[in-house]
């Protein structure tokens, strides 16, 4: 218990965390001994773990994960790519661009979530969030790329590379998951080639709800025609299950 006191009086003296409440370093110190990873500023990795509804109800916190998550999208995307060209060097392109895909989808993200137990740590309001599966899917794979982003600009790319190769890589590789293709966008556009037809055109049809919880609703088209339609928590996920829905029409 000393030491716990002493860490947090120590926090408070760092002007990296001086403004952060209690709650949200207590959340931080349990995540950074799961991850066996110092946070030398604390208040990047609050952020990190703040979703856009949690804003609501802080009084200090001002500026929510969306910005890292950003950048953690391009910084997992360049890694993976690096270290699935030095493992597979006897794979072609198509097998690079697949495998990647499948490793920073969404769904693999939320299974890393899920690993970590970063639900437990990230900052939402219960009040604004809907308890859909593909709601909480979203907010915690979104939160796993803002962490990543956190990570790179705390520690720099090596710290980043351990991370995505403890949580992401390694995993794949021995389940042999990483051979599973979930990019239904991909897919389709392969299909429609080898079909000769036009290429998929993904049109965003409707978008509900506030701000923090807002469903898309995409078609898909090819050739001028409505060959499905996908919601989902953002464009990409809706695009894609647009994508899915359109395969498994053509396959019916």
């Amino acid at each position: 218990m000393n030491n716990v006191l002493s860490f947090f009086k120590k926090l408070k003296r760092n002007s990296k965390t001086s403004s952060i409440p209690n709650y949200e370093l207590e959340k931080l110190n349990q995540l950074s001994k799961k991850l066996e990873l110092n946070f030398n500023d604390s208040k990047l990795f609050v952020k990190a773990l703040t979703h856009r509804s949690y804003l609501e109800s802080s009084p200090v916190l001002e500026e929510s994960n969306e910005r890292l998550e950003f950048l953690g999208d391009a910084a997992l995307g360049l890694v993976v790519a690096e270290i699935l060209f030095k493992n597979f060097p006897n794979e072609d392109e198509g097998f690079l661009t697949k495998t990647r895909s499948h490793l920073v989808y969404k769904n693999e993200l939320y299974n890393v979530a899920m690993r970590i137990g970063l639900l437990d740590f990230i900052l939402y309001d219960k009040r604004f969030i809907s308890y859909s599966e593909e709601g909480m899917k979203t907010i915690s794979a979104d939160c796993v790329e803002a962490l990543i982003g956190a990570i790179y600009l705390d520690s720099g790319i090596d710290e980043t590379k351990k991370f995505i190769t403890k949580w992401i890589i390694n995993p794949n590789l021995e389940t042999g998951q990483y051979q599973v293709d979930n990019n239904f966008k991909g897919q389709l556009l392969e299909y429609t080639h080898q079909q000769k037809w036009s290429s998929p055109d993904y049109v965003l049809i409707n978008a509900e709800g506030p701000d923090h919880d807002k469903i898309f609703q995409v078609e898909v088209m090819i050739n001028g025609k409505s060959c499905g339609v996908g919601k989902g928590r953002n464009k990409k996920t809706a695009e894609q299950n647009a994508a899915k829905n359109a395969l498994e029409s053509f396959k019916s």
